[in-house]
């Protein structure tokens, strides 16, 4: 079986809030905090686009490549590997923010032993590029485009963290940390099984 896995927020914790106040308490600029567990930064405080985007030319960046693993990720995609599983890193990373965001996603893997077949970066149209690919799983922190790839055919596995949490009851298959995200993967798998 392929499953498509995400990285920011799902195998990883973006520092968000406390990095970014960092950078703005070090520079003196005026921006409060809005959201402290929103997945996006330009959500976190009261700034703009542009703002992010100098927040991450001026070491921004640092909060995804030095981000920590999610405790477990790592077994739970090495069992998956060894269950002979296909494992496709599929991530929204992209060129503006990263520059090579397949290069720094490899980096960020690799540094933390986290094993994978492929990475695919720049894709915010996931469930699409799943069902093109023929991937049955996408596992992911983005409830929005775990529905929409599951409106294509594929299972969403909601990766549940606090900026999600309201939206659990939405989804069948989730887990709060990576045991329980693996194991609804190896039930998925057993039930396609019994569906060949």
């Amino acid at each position: 079986m392929k499953i498509a896995v995400d990285i920011d927020d799902t195998l990883n914790i973006v520092e968000r809030a406390a990095r970014a106040g960092a950078y703005i308490a070090r520079k003196g600029l005026p921006f409060k905090l809005v959201n402290e567990h929103s997945n996006m930064f330009v959500n976190v405080f009261d700034w703009e686009l542009s703002d992010v985007l100098a927040f991450i030319r001026d070491g921004g960046v640092s909060a995804f490549t030095e981000a920590k693993a999610r405790t477990g990720a790592r077994e739970a995609l090495a069992h998956w590997k060894a269950e002979g599983h296909e494992i496709i890193i599929l991530t929204a990373r992209q060129k503006e923010w990263f520059g090579n965001p397949v290069t720094v996603s490899r980096d960020w893997l690799e540094k933390r032993k986290i094993p994978y077949d492929a990475i695919v970066a720049d894709r915010w149209d996931k469930g699409a590029y799943c069902k093109t690919n023929g991937i049955s799983v996408l596992v992911d922190d983005n409830p929005d485009l775990l529905k929409e790839a599951e409106t294509l055919g594929v299972t969403g596995v909601l990766a549940v963290g606090r900026h999600n949490l309201e939206r659990v009851k939405e989804f069948h298959y989730y887990g709060e940390n990576w045991r329980q995200i693996d194991e609804a993967v190896m039930q998925i798998a057993r039930l396609k099984q019994l569906d060949t």
